[in-house]
C-alpha cells in the first residue's frame, strides 16, 4: 500500500476560508478516487496560512484487473442489432461473443477483461480536476493568467508511493506582451503557456526559513516543516496558542477571557505562533468593556485578559507569526502604539456621547431608513414601544413594569446614532445600557436596552427581567408581523431579514420564561392582518417543529396536538401537551393502547362509512362483562381526563388515560362489535365512539405516525 500526498503552495490564504478549503480538497481528491475505483484507507486534511495539504494512504500501487459481461442479443437478431452490440463492445466479429441460455433464450454476451493499470497514471487527472473544482468564496487572477484562485499559487508538491507525480497544472494560456515580469521575452499576441508542475519540494516559514527542501513522503514533509518553523497541524497551533496564552495571562495575574472564535481565526493567521503579552493604557480602562475588546478582537486580533472578578484587565495577548531577537519587545511596543491609536477614537467618542442624554437622540432616528417600505427607524421605534406596553397588559404585569418597557423600548435604538456605535457596531445595545445607567435610569431599563437584541442565536442567552422580555419579543415580533406584511419572506436559501432567527427568539424567550401568552392576539396588536396572523402561525409551527425535532420530540406529536380543536397559539400550553402526550407514546402502556385504540377506531369508521355517518348517543351499560368492563373505565376516565386537562396538569392525563389499556385489550380482543344485533352492535359502537371523543380531548390521533 502506498500513500498519496499533496501540497498547495500559494500566497497568505485568509483565514475563514483555510478550514472548509482542505475539506472541500480532500472531499474532490477521495471522490474522484471512488470513482476511478481506486480504494484507500484514510485521508486526511491540513491547512496553514500559506499552504493546502492532503494525505490519503492505503492506496493500492496497481489497479485491479477487471473483467465485464455486457449481454447483447438474441442469438438470430437482425444483423443491424448485432453491429450495434459488437460496436458498444468494442468487438470485430460475433465470434467472439459467447452464447448462453438464460432460460428466457441464447443470448450474446461480450466478456471484457481490462488489466490494471499503475495507480500514479491516474493521478494527474484527479490532482488537476480537483484543483480547478475546488470552491473558494471569492477568487482573483494575477499576472495574465486567467485561472481563478483564492491566491497566487506558487508550487504544486504532489508524492506517490515517494515518486513525484508526474504532470502539471496548466493555469492559462494568454497573450504575452513584450514586459514579461519573469524576463521571458515575448512578442505582443504570442500566445505563451503557463504551468506549475508537479514536485517534490516546498518552503518553509516566510522569515525563519524561507528556503525550499524536498520531502520523500509525511512523516518527512510533517518533521522538515517543523524543523523549518512551521507547525502543520491546525489543532496542534490551537493548542499551543491556548496554552501559550493561558500561561501569559497566569504570569500577569489574570485569566483569559474565553474566546473559541478568535482562537480559530488566529490559528488560520500564523505558522509559528510566538505569544506575547501587551498593556493597555490606564487612559483608556474608564471606556466600557466591550468597547476596548471588541476594538482589540475585531481590528488587532487580540486576547483579552480578565480580573478574577470577570473585568476587563489592562492587558493583552497577542500572537505573532515568528520569534524575534529581542524576544518580541519591538512586536509588543508596535501592537500597543496602534491600539493606543484605535482606543483613542473610541475614547474621543465615548467622551463625547455622554454628553447627550438618549431622548435627546431619539429625534435623530427620523432620518434614519428602516426599509423603503417601512418607513424610519423613528417609527419602527413607535411600533416597538406600543406593542412592549401590549405585551406586558396581556401578561399581567404590573403598572411599573409597563411604564418602563415603554421607556425602554422608546430609548432601545437611541445608541444607534452615538459615535461609539458608529466605530464598533458590535456594541449597539450595549453602548446604550451603559449611557442609561449614566443617566440614571432605572436597572431594567437600562438592562432592557442591551437586551432587546437578544437571544441572537442558540447559544445566546435568554433575557428573564420583564421589562426586557417585553422589549425582546416586541423588537422580534415587530420585525416578522411587518417583513410578512409587506411579502418578503425567507425562502429555502435565503434570509437576508434574519426572520427564522426572530421567529426561534420569540420561541424561547416564551418558553425559556414559561409565558403564557396568545401569540395570534400579539402579532394583531403588532397590526397584522388576518392572513398576515395565518401566516405567522404557520410560519412559527414550523421553526417550533425545528426546535423541538433538537430534543428528539417528533413532528407528528407536534402536529397532533396543534391541530386539536383549532391551532393553539399558546406555545408553553402546546409544549407542555406535547411532552406529556410524547412521554406518554413512548411508554409500553400508551404505545399498546394506541395500537388497540387504531384497531377500534378503524371499525367504527368502516361502519360509519357504510351507513355514511357518525356514530353519536351515550353507551349503556350492559353486555358482556369486557364490554361492562369498558364501559366503566370510560366512565372514570371521563370524569377525571377532562378536569385534569383543563386544570393543564397533562402528565395526570396522560396516567389516566393508561388505565384504559386493559379494558380496551380486553374488549377488543373478547367482545365481536358487529354483533348480530342492531341495538349491541350500535352500543359498542358508541363504545368506541365516547372513547374516539375522550382521547380527541387530547389531540388529533389521526395525525399520529407509526
Amino acid at each position: 500500500m502506498a500513500e498519496l500526498l499533496i501540497e498547495l503552495f500559494m500566497e497568505e490564504i485568509p483565514a475563514r476560508m483555510q478550514v472548509r478549503a482542505a475539506d472541500d480538497f480532500k472531499r474532490l481528491v477521495t471522490d474522484k478516487l471512488s470513482a476511478a475505483g481506486i480504494a484507500f484507507t484514510k485521508a486526511e486534511a491540513h491547512s496553514t496560512p500559506r499552504r493546502l495539504a492532503l494525505l490519503v494512504d492505503g492506496l493500492p500501487t496497481a489497479q485491479a484487473d477487471v473483467r465485464e459481461e455486457k449481454k447483447g442479443p438474441r442469438v438470430g437478431s437482425p444483423e443491424q442489432a448485432l453491429a450495434g452490440f459488437l460496436k458498444s463492445a468494442g468487438l470485430s466479429s460475433i465470434d467472439q461473443a459467447e452464447q448462453r441460455d438464460t432460460g428466457k433464450g441464447v443470448f450474446y454476451f461480450a466478456v471484457i477483461e481490462k488489466k490494471g493499470g499503475a495507480t500514479i497514471d491516474a493521478l494527474p487527472g484527479i490532482i488537476d480536476a480537483a484543483i480547478r473544482e475546488l470552491p473558494w468564496p471569492k477568487s482573483m487572477r494575477w499576472g495574465a493568467n486567467d485561472f481563478m484562485w483564492v491566491r497566487p499559487l506558487h508550487s504544486i508538491l504532489a508524492l506517490f508511493d515517494g515518486a513525484v507525480i508526474p504532470g502539471a497544472l496548466t493555469l492559462a494560456t494568454a497573450e504575452a506582451a513584450p514586459e514579461q515580469s519573469d524576463g521571458n521575452v515575448c512578442l505582443a499576441g504570442e500566445v505563451k503557456a503557463v504551468t506549475v508542475a508537479y514536485g517534490n519540494r516546498t518552503q518553509g516559514h516566510r522569515f525563519l526559513s524561507p528556503g525550499e527542501f524536498t520531502v520523500t513522503g509525511f512523516a518527512d514533509y510533517q518533521a522538515k516543516l517543523l524543523a523549518a518553523h512551521v507547525v502543520l497541524d491546525r489543532e496542534e497551533r490551537k493548542r499551543l496558542i491556548l496554552a501559550g496564552a493561558q500561561k501569559a495571562a497566569a504570569a500577569e495575574g489574570f485569566i483569559l477571557k474565553d474566546d473559541p472564535g478568535l482562537l480559530e481565526e488566529v490559528a488560520g493567521l500564523v505558522e509559528w505562533p510566538v505569544v506575547l503579552t501587551g498593556a493597555i493604557d490606564n487612559q483608556f480602562m474608564d471606556v466600557p468593556a466591550e468597547v476596548l475588546t471588541t476594538s482589540m478582537r475585531t481590528h488587532q486580533r487580540y486576547f483579552a485578559l480578565e480580573t478574577a472578578d470577570s473585568k476587563l484587565a489592562p492587558r493583552f495577548v497577542v500572537v505573532a507569526n515568528r520569534t524575534t531577537i529581542d524576544g518580541g519587545k519591538a512586536v509588543i511596543a508596535g501592537n500597543e502604539r496602534v491600539l493606543r491609536a484605535r482606543l483613542s477614537d473610541a475614547k474621543f467618542f465615548w467622551d463625547q456621547d455622554l454628553k447627550v442624554k438618549l431622548e435627546d437622540r431619539v429625534p435623530g432616528l427620523k432620518d434614519i431608513t428602516f426599509h423603503a417600505k417601512l418607513g424610519t427607524l423613528a417609527q419602527r421605534v413607535e411600533r416597538i414601544e406600543a406593542l412592549s406596553v401590549a405585551i406586558a397588559k396581556a401578561l399581567n404585569w404590573d403598572a411599573t413594569v409597563v411604564e418602563q418597557a415603554a421607556l425602554a423600548a422608546r430609548l432601545s435604538k437611541s445608541d444607534l446614532t452615538t459615535g461609539v456605535v458608529g466605530e464598533f457596531p458590535e456594541v449597539q445595545g450595549i453602548m446604550g445600557r451603559y449611557v442609561a445607567y449614566h443617566e440614571g435610569l432605572p436597572a431594567p431599563v437600562a438592562e432592557a436596552i442591551a437586551d432587546h437584541y437578544k437571544p441572537l442565536g442558540p447559544s445566546d442567552r435568554v433575557p428573564t427581567d420583564k421589562v426586557s422580555v417585553a422589549v425582546a419579543l416586541a423588537e422580534k415580533i415587530d420585525t416578522l408581523v411587518q417583513f410578512f406584511g409587506i411579502e418578503e419572506l425567507p425562502t429555502g436559501s435565503r434570509d437576508p431579514f434574519g426572520l427564522r432567527r426572530a421567529a426561534l427568539g420569540v420561541i424561547r424567550l416564551i418558553l425559556e420564561n414559561n409565558l403564557r401568552v396568545d401569540l395570534a392576539a400579539i402579532f394583531k396588536a403588532a397590526g397584522a392582518t388576518d392572513a398576515t396572523v395565518g401566516e405567522l402561525v404557520f410560519f412559527f409551527y414550523g421553526r417550533l417543529e425545528v426546535a423541538l425535532r433538537e430534543q428528539g420530540i417528533r413532528a407528528d406529536v407536534i402536529r397532533a396536538v396543534r391541530e386539536n380543536n383549532g391551532r393553539v397559539t399558546d406555545l408553553t400550553l402546546l409544549i407542555d401537551k406535547v411532552k406529556a402526550l410524547s412521554s406518554f407514546l413512548a411508554s409500553p402502556d400508551g404505545g399498546n393502547l394506541l395500537g388497540t385504540y387504531r384497531r377500534g377506531i378503524n371499525l367504527l369508521f368502516k361502519e360509519e362509512g357504510k351507513e355514511d355517518r357518525t356514530v353519536s348517543g351515550t353507551p349503556e351499560r350492559r353486555g358482556e362483562p369486557a364490554e361492562i368492563e369498558f364501559y366503566d373505565a370510560l366512565g372514570t376516565a371521563n370524569s377525571t381526563i377532562p378536569t385534569l386537562i383543563s386544570n393543564e396538569r397533562f402528565e395526570e392525563a396522560m396516567v389516566a388515560l393508561a388505565a384504559l389499556r386493559g379494558p380496551v385489550d380486553q374488549f377488543a380482543n373478547n367482545v365481536m362489535v358487529n354483533a348480530p344485533e342492531a341495538d349491541v352492535r350500535e352500543n359498542r359502537l358508541r363504545l368506541y365512539a365516547a372513547l374516539r371523543a375522550l382521547f380527541s380531548e387530547i389531540a388529533d390521533f389521526s395525525k399520529i405516525e407509526g
